[in-house]
Order: structure tokens, then sequence, then C-alpha cells
């Protein structure tokens, strides 16, 4: 009955737009003025703000599948936050492929730019979110714990994947050829797509009690219908659609215009804005103390772009006649491995605190200004 007045009024729905629900949502106005920038052929203001909208949008989209998931059971509310928590990045990475396809001219920048966003995605989780997350709850909590056992698990399933990303890298580097790397790297992504679904079900079926951890959704009631939470994924993920869309299409124009690197700005920009809701969320849960929640979003956000969405993108990729590989650069992988590594061991005690914290982002500022140099 509750939640038919919901629905009947879209209450709940309304509210989610809403500045007082979220200070987000003020850069939703940015949702408009990127569609007359990108009009009136103002590409780098286009760019620009596209990647400003997306931030607000993916917190929307985050919302409407929290709402969805306070309905099922925890599972399916696991396999539908591992579904939509990394969609952005692949909607920018799909638009970016078909882009590719569609003009080989283009084909070289754009398969660059995934690869980026792809490493950059990783990169961020694990050393600016979780840092970020280390830092404040050590600043409000002396020391913190966490279970250890789910953090060595999503830790070796990302060396599992540094792995697959470090041989492609040898193959190019032994001057082995282009058709070697693509043929390894698409077999790599079909074996990290069948770890990937054993992973969610050792992590929510068979040993689930491992990874139990109770968080204020398990006591929290819904804010709008069903229905309501579903138009609002829909429509969430219409706009980010349309705005990954405007900010491939200008994203050459804007290389040219701030005469800023493309690594630079896959690697560290879209990433940033791409995940801006989800460190948020990090960040503030950390300084409840819910730090199993914060090291889970963050690690296992790496987990997700790692095992699933890069390989799915080198499949996309493969079925579009795009040579995407998941050899990813010298700079780049060597970078994913040593903050794989300084991750791992600084969770390895099941403790926490700021100066741990600190460690990850001044490694995050280093790499930050070396991926701008290049």
């Amino acid at each position: 009955m509750a939640e038919h007045a919901l629905g009947g009024a879209h209450t709940g729905l309304l509210a989610t737009f809403s500045p007082g629900h979220s200070r987000l949502n003020w850069l939703l106005l940015a949702v408009p003025v990127a569609v007359y920038a990108n009009a009136t052929h103002a590409q780098a203001v286009a760019f620009a703000l596209s990647m400003v909208a997306i931030m607000p949008l993916a917190h929307l989209m985050g919302k409407a599948t929290e709402e969805i998931a306070l309905r099922t059971s925890q599972s399916v509310g696991g396999l539908l936050n591992a579904t939509f928590g990394n969609a952005v990045e692949m909607i920018i990475a799909i638009f970016a492929i078909l882009a590719a396809a569609r003009d080989p001219l283009v084909a070289q920048t754009m398969v660059g730019v995934v690869q980026a966003s792809l490493i950059g995605s990783i990169l961020g989780n694990l050393l600016l979110v979780l840092g970020l997350a280390l830092l404040y709850g050590g600043l409000k909590h002396k020391e913190q714990e966490l279970n250890v056992a789910a953090a060595s698990t999503n830790g070796s399933l990302l060396l599992l994947a540094v792995m697959a990303l470090i041989i492609p890298a040898a193959i190019d580097y032994s001057h082995r050829g282009v058709d070697d790397v693509l043929l390894l790297s698409r077999a790599a992504a079909v074996v990290l797509l069948v770890l990937y679904g054993l992973a969610l079900l050792f992590q929510l079926g068979t040993h689930a009690e491992i990874f139990h951890t109770e968080t204020h959704s398990e006591h929290e009631q819904p804010t709008m219908s069903s229905k309501d939470a579903w138009v609002l994924l829909t429509l969430a993920t219409a706009l980010v659609s349309w705005m990954a869309h405007v900010l491939v299409h200008n994203l050459e124009s804007a290389v040219e215009a701030w005469h800023m690197p493309e690594l630079f700005i896959g690697v560290i920009l879209l990433p940033l804005f791409g995940n801006a809701a989800e460190h948020f969320t990090a960040v503030l849960v950390a300084g409840k103390d819910k730090m199993d929640l914060a090291v889970g979003i963050a690690i296992g956000s790496s987990v997700q772009i790692a095992l699933l969405v890069a390989p799915v993108m080198v499949i996309v990729a493969w079925v579009a006649g795009v040579n995407l590989s998941l050899e990813f650069g010298l700079l780049e992988t060597v970078a994913t491995f040593l903050s794989v590594l300084v991750a791992n061991s600084l969770l390895t005690d099941g403790r926490t605190n700021w100066l741990e914290g600190a460690m990850l982002l001044g490694t995050y500022l280093i790499l930050a200004v070396a991926f701008l140099v290049m």
C-alpha cells in the first residue's frame, strides 16, 4: 500500500532529482548546456560539460540500483551492483569502439582512450578511492578493522587480472607482432570472463558467509516504488549514453584545444568524473567505520573493471572489427601492477589507518603527473 502511494504520485522519483536530495544534482544543469554546446559546435566546451554531466547521472544510476536491490535478495542485489556499478565506463568505451569502427582515421585514438580509461578506473579505485577512504576513516577513527578473507580474495583476483595485462605486453615487446597479441588478448578475455563468473558464484553463493557485511541497506526502507526505480535507472542510463556520445564525438577537439595528452584524459579525467558518485560513497561509509563496505566498493569495482569490463570490451571490439588488445602500454601496465601490490600489502593485516591512505594518495599523485607529462 505504501509502495502504491509512492508510485501514484511519483514523489520518490521526483525527489531524487532535487538538489536537496543530493548536491550533485545541481550538475544536472550541465546536460542541456552540453547538448547546446554540441549543437553549436563548441566542441571543447561540449566535451567538458558532458564529462561533468556524467557525475550526477552516475549517482542517479547508483540510487536506482540501490532501490531495486532493497526489494531483492542480497545475492541479486550484489549482482545488480556488479552490473551497473561500472556502467559509465562500459558505455563510454562502447561508443569509442563504435567510433573507431566507423572511422579508421580515429581508430587509434579511440582504442587508446578505451585502454586508458580502463586502466584509469582500476588505478582510481585502488589508489584514489581507497586512499581517500582510509585517510578520512583514519582521521575519524584511530584504527579500523576489515574482513581480511574478503580483501585477500579480491586482491588475488586483481593479481590474476594484472597477469593478463603483463603477458600481452611481454609478447608485444618481444616483437611477436600485432596478431599474436590480439589472439592472446581475446583468449585471455574469455578466460577472465569465466573466472569472473566463478568469482560471483563464490562470493554470492558457495562462500557468501565470508563476504557478508551488515550494511545500512539491510535496515533501509525503499523511498520510491519499484516501477519508479526502473524508470529512473532507464532514464539515467539513456542520458549517460547521450552524454557519452557527446563526449566521444568531441574528444579529439578537446585534446587539440587543451593541449592535453589523450593518455591523461583517459587515465585520470574520465574515471575521475565517471566514478565520482562511487568515490563519495566509499569515503562516507569509511567515516562511519564501515571499512569492509568502503574496501568492497574500491577493490570490488577494480575487480569488475579488470575481470568483466575490460574483457567484454576486447570481445565487443573483436566483433566490431576493431583491434583492441590487453596490451595497454609499458607505463600503464607497470603502474597497475605496482598499485595492486601496494594496495594488497596495506590490507593484509586487516587494519587500516590514515597514514596508509596518505600513501595511496601520494602514489596516485605521482602517477597522475607521470601520465600528464607522457
